[in-house]
């Protein structure tokens, strides 16, 4: 889906920048994706969150600066943490928000629940947006947030979802995957004009009526080649 570039933490110890070396790479693709003519999407903070608490503020500073410096990437900020990201954005010298053009910011959602409390964050934010259903632990019903909603001065709506069943992981068998959730979801985005990207079926999924049936033999369902052909589903919005 893109290169990925990031701020690397592992949960329960001190957060960890990665090294300058690693810093200059998107300065790198920047001046690729500027001759070729067309956005790079990249991935930050893969391992991570921007918008961590215990995150340094000068790292996110760095970041910010580093996005202003590439314009010619499209960076996919994703986040589990909403209720931070206002007060974590660079701001106008007057206080005001700003969100840089080449920037998409992204929630984790993976149920109705999350869905219903989280979608509204992110809308309110002035920003591209879109929604990391990964690891989809239940289905949800996107259509609420799909309809263009006039919030501030701003027509907002959900502009792009990427579908993901989850993985096995060390010593933690995946919890399932229902092929129908991603069917829904398709379904849902053909009829609003949203994008889809379906990234995997995860290390677990069955089909309704069948709880048992192994789909795939890749460990995380990532190999569209084993899927049937109404899940083959890779679509990006616009950079």
């Amino acid at each position: 889906m893109g290169r990925r570039f990031g701020l690397e933490y592992k949960q329960g110890v001190p957060r960890i920048r990665t090294g300058e070396a690693y810093w200059k790479q998107p300065l790198t693709w920047n001046r690729k994706a500027a001759k070729s003519g067309e956005p790079w999407r990249v991935f930050c903070a893969s391992l991570a969150d921007v918008f961590d608490n215990e995150a340094p503020d000068e790292w996110r500073t760095d970041l910010w600066k580093l996005i202003n410096a590439t314009p010619h990437l499209s960076w996919l900020l994703v986040t589990k943490r909403i209720g931070n990201v206002a007060k974590m954005l660079p701001r106008f010298d007057g206080g005001f928000v700003y969100v840089p053009d080449n920037v998409r910011i992204l929630i984790t959602v993976v149920n109705q629940e999350e869905a219903d409390r989280d979608i509204p964050k992110l809308l309110a934010l002035p920003c591209k947006n879109g929604i990391s259903y990964e690891p989809a632990l239940g289905p949800v019903d996107w259509r609420e947030w799909m309809s263009v909603k006039t919030l501030g001065f701003f027509p907002r709506h959900v502009e792009w979802i990427i579908v993901g069943g989850e993985s096995d992981q060390a010593g933690s068998k995946a919890r399932p995957f229902a092929v129908d959730w991603a069917r829904s979801t398709i379904w849902q985005c053909r009829a609003a004009g949203v994008p889809v990207f379906i990234k995997q079926i995860g290390s677990n999924p069955f089909e309704s009526g069948f709880p048992h049936l192994r789909l795939v033999e890749d460990r995380a369902g990532a190999d569209p080649a084993e899927w049937v052909d109404d899940l083959r589903v890779r679509e990006f919005p616009n950079a």
